[in-house]
């Protein structure tokens, strides 16, 4: 049954391959791919999918996923056109859409003299994807730059939720089921040559600890146990490097799981439950994935 045969094709596309819109470049299709303009054209899709109890997915840049090779039921919503991707300043403020890229804004706050997003220097995806998990590292999160965010709950509704409501930690907002519609960011005017120059420093140090960003992979794919480095703990189980059919541990950074260009999602989901068993018998550590794994 095509529950959205009144949209515009455009909009809505059939048995789209999610492999190519993730940067694993892994994963089958999607049943139906929607990128609406529109928040009343997204209340519209949310509203029929809830209604009709379709599988509803929110897509970003795919930069913390992983996506079965058999694809994914019902609609993978992609808020890349439009309103969404949309951005505005006033003064020390940002307004920025759910569907704005990160790398962009942080690049773009830089040159501007704002500070307060630096620290996430390298870290790709959406602003919205950014937010879901409180995107960061040893340099600080995207939760401290937060003032508010316009988010919609799964039966069409929005609202504004506060940066307390949300209440960020570790990988993590309080958001539920909500999707990131927009946000509200508020930064420091400082001098655009310093900053640049501790952007520089920041992005520097990940890409001469990391893979390259254009390297088949999704990030870091473990959380950091309290009081441990996940990548500490894969290294001293002895699995850099280790493979499993096309999936692999990055030899430059141990919290990286790699996959071969055509290689299988199956493949990556066996090498996180191996790496997951090896580790707790060789340090008691029980580790939790941070990628996403539809």
């Amino acid at each position: 049954m095509n529950w959205f045969k009144d949209l515009p094709d455009d909009i809505c596309k059939r048995d789209v391959p999610l492999g190519p819109l993730t940067w694993f470049k892994l994963g089958g299709p999607a049943d139906f791919l929607i990128e609406p303009r529109t928040e009343t054209q997204l209340s519209t899709i949310v509203r029929r999918c809830q209604d009709s109890r379709i599988p509803l997915h929110v897509l970003g840049l795919g930069a913390n996923l992983l996506v079965p090779d058999e694809g994914v039921r019902g609609v993978v919503l992609r808020l890349s056109r439009g309103i969404f991707p949309d951005i505005r300043f006033d003064t020390d403020l940002v307004f920025a859409g759910g569907g704005f890229d990160m790398t962009r804004l942080v690049k773009t706050c830089v040159k501007r003299g704002l500070a307060g997003l630096e620290q996430i220097a390298g870290i790709p995806g959406t602003l919205g994807g950014g937010i879901a998990m409180n995107c960061g590292g040893r340099y600080g999160e995207i939760g401290s730059a937060i003032v508010a965010v316009r988010v919609m709950s799964r039966d069409g509704e929005i609202r504004e939720r506060s940066r307390d409501e949300l209440r960020f930690s570790y990988r993590h907002a309080a958001l539920g089921d909500d999707i990131v519609l927009s946000a509200t960011l508020k930064l420091q005017e400082t001098d655009p040559v310093a900053l640049n120059n501790r952007f520089r420093e920041i992005w520097d140090y990940k890409h001469s600890t990391q893979p390259s960003l254009g390297a088949p992979s999704a990030g870091c794919i473990f959380r950091n146990p309290q009081g441990h480095s996940a990548g500490q703990l894969i290294d001293r189980a002895g699995l850099k490097g280790f493979r499993i059919g096309s999936a692999f541990v990055s030899d430059r950074h141990a919290n990286f799981a790699m996959a071969d260009r055509g290689g299988r999602a199956a493949d990556v989901r066996r090498l996180i439950d191996t790496i997951i068993e090896r580790v707790a018998e060789h340090s008691g550590v029980r580790l939790e994935p941070e990628v996403k794994i539809w």
